[in-house]
């Protein structure tokens, strides 16, 4: 058993910053790099992407990446744990294996390949045999969507990842993983916890929490002192020293930007929080009340303290559906009296759609620069303001509806209040609306798969 490891996170969400995970390889030692690639629409994203070419379905940034460090992981022994496998694990390993050849690196390392998270060709199956996997926030049976679903998925723990890594594995490439049981299964194998080691198994699960949304905890988006946060510009991402009685270290590569400090470390804890004392996961519950926070040095936070239960006997599932269509159009009106203006636009479009007869289940109007980020809780401007943005969204299951929207925003141009520009980028875009279902299902009917395969 080592005496400590370190896991680094190197990608909060597909998308997120493309030098951090190379910078954590390269600028200090680490054991582990935890990529979380998956939220909950992305994985409707790329099902939507393997209906068009069959290849599909993965985070291609994901294979870009391995191309630019897997000659050092390998060098360094520094093992990769990443959910960025999305709907296609399989292809996303086949790429993989292709930039080992590529790299002259085949045969150097093994590819760990965990699935069976994936549950789309099974829901029939399910509500046949009265698992209605009903929504946990409206308590509606998946029936009454079942013909517009494009994804399914169930949020696998820690434990498939560790038998990848217990079985040789140096890449391990998972679907839809929890994000935190990235960062704990590397501590389970390497420790040895057992499953029924819950105060342990929850402080790994909140340390995947910490570090799981990238520099979220090392000065990203903190709201603490923000201007005095130093050099956003090369920020370090989260790092966590791990020890074998479930202690562990926030820190960060040392000469990075940023700052690990015990406000930003607690303004990530908070992130997505329901109730503190049960934060539910397929391997544990964690009480986040009982963490303990303090500094062991500079841009170092000890965390310990940490209390866990056993998991429940179910796992959550993430569906995605279609929910109609929707766009969204702007136009900036400029002083003087800006803001009435963006109102009369208002008016006078409404009145227009509603002319024309057309149904939308929902038109929201916000006015960029007076109430958009906190609605009514802004109250009336001070001042006449220089300029304001009208933004109008609308949406409907009926797409003629929202394509007739789309034409009615220019003519405000020239048929409506004056001082109007911002409409360069031409029409809106009609979108289709993908809205998200979340639901539970027993543990015993969903059996991982795990699979190595020497790249």
């Amino acid at each position: 058993m080592k005496e400590s490891i370190r896991i680094a996170g190197g990608q909060g969400f597909w998308g997120d910053l493309p030098e951090a995970p190379v910078r954590q390889v390269e600028e200090g030692p680490i054991d582990y790099l935890m990529l979380d690639y998956l939220a909950e629409v992305t994985m409707s994203i790329m099902q939507k992407q393997r209906s068009r070419d069959p290849a599909a379905g993965y985070a291609k940034d994901f294979v870009g990446l391995m191309r630019q460090i897997l000659p050092t992981c390998i060098e360094k022994n520094i093992k990769v744990t990443a959910n960025a496998g999305g709907v296609n694990v399989e292809g996303c390993a086949a790429a993989v294996q292709g930039v080992a050849r590529e790299l002259g690196l085949a045969g150097k390392f093994q590819l760990g390949i965990v699935t069976g998270d994936d549950i789309m060709q099974r829901l029939d199956d399910f509500i046949s045999r009265g698992i209605e996997l009903r929504n946990m926030d409206t308590d509606e049976p998946l029936s009454i969507v079942r013909d517009r679903i494009q994804s399914a998925n169930v949020y696998l723990g820690a434990w498939p990842m560790v038998e990848a890594l217990n079985r040789g594995a140096q890449i391990v490439i998972t679907g839809r993983a929890t994000d935190t049981g990235l960062t704990l299964a590397p501590m389970i194998h390497e420790f040895g916890w057992a499953v029924d080691d819950w105060d342990r198994l929850a402080s790994g699960t909140i340390a995947g929490h910490i570090i799981e949304c990238g520099a979220q905890a090392s000065g990203g988006n903190c709201q603490y002192e923000w201007r005095s946060i130093p050099n956003l510009a090369t920020v370090g991402f989260p790092i966590v020293e791990a020890l074998p009685d479930g202690t562990f270290v926030v820190t960060k590569h040392k000469g990075t930007g940023g700052w690990v400090i015990i406000p930003s470390i607690k303004e990530q804890l908070v992130y997505e929080m329901g109730d503190p004392r049960e934060y539910l996961t397929p391997d544990c519950v964690a009480d986040f009340t009982t963490v303990q926070l303090e500094y062991e040095g500079t841009d170092r936070v000890r965390v310990f303290g940490i209390e866990g239960r056993p998991a429940t006997q179910f796992l959550k599932v993430s569906i995605s559906y279609s929910a109609g269509y929707k766009a969204v159009g702007t136009l900036v009106y400029s002083w003087p009296e800006a803001y009435e203006k963006a109102k009369a636009a208002d008016r006078i479009l409404r009145t227009r759609l509603d002319r024309l007869g057309l149904k939308f289940d929902q038109i929201l109007t916000e006015f960029l620069g007076v109430n958009a980020t906190h609605g009514p809780l802004a109250g009336q401007p001070r001042d006449d303001l220089p300029e304001v943005q009208l933004r109008v969204a609308v949406r409907s299951d009926d797409r003629a509806a929202v394509e007739r929207f789309t034409k009615e925003i220019a003519p405000l141009v020239l048929t409506g209040p004056p001082g109007v520009t911002g409409f360069a980028g031409g029409r809106p875009k009609v979108e289709e609306i993908v809205a998200y279902w979340p639901a539970l299902i027993p543990k015993g009917e969903i059996t991982p798969r795990v699979e190595i395969v020497e790249a």
